[in-house]
């Protein structure tokens, strides 16, 4: 386990985390999980309103903590990638730009092709 960004790995393969945060992306921004989410609010509010016992009332606090929780860190995660990726390929651009200012592509050139791809990596 590394604490290095996947942006500051380099490299062509991913981790186990990065494929796992993407596929967990993918299932909580579906039309499924929204109705998993709305049908969890949906129990708690039934559980106030209807007096249940304590014990569920800290289950469905619970279970929408967790959910919470989780879905910030993925948030997080999604986040930093983007934000690096992004940063990764101004910088790509802005050299290759300065580095055709100045007659012939080396390699920096190289550099802005490579960073192009790199949201299949991160």
């Amino acid at each position: 386990m590394t604490l290095q960004h996947p942006a500051d790995r380099g490299g062509a393969g991913r981790g186990r985390f990065e494929r796992f945060a993407e596929s967990v992306s993918t299932v909580t921004s579906s039309p499924a999980f929204f109705v998993f989410c709305l049908a969890l609010v949906s129990f708690t509010v039934a559980v106030h309103i209807a007096g249940i016992a304590t014990a569920w009332l800290l289950l469905a606090g619970d279970s929408m903590t967790a959910v919470t929780l989780l879905l910030l860190a993925l948030l997080k995660n999604s986040e930093l990638r983007a934000e690096r990726a992004i940063q990764r390929k101004l910088d790509a651009i802005a050299a290759a730009l300065l580095e055709a200012q100045e007659g012939e592509p080396g390699k920096a050139y190289e550099n802005l092709r490579n960073v192009i791809r790199m949201e299949e990596e991160i």
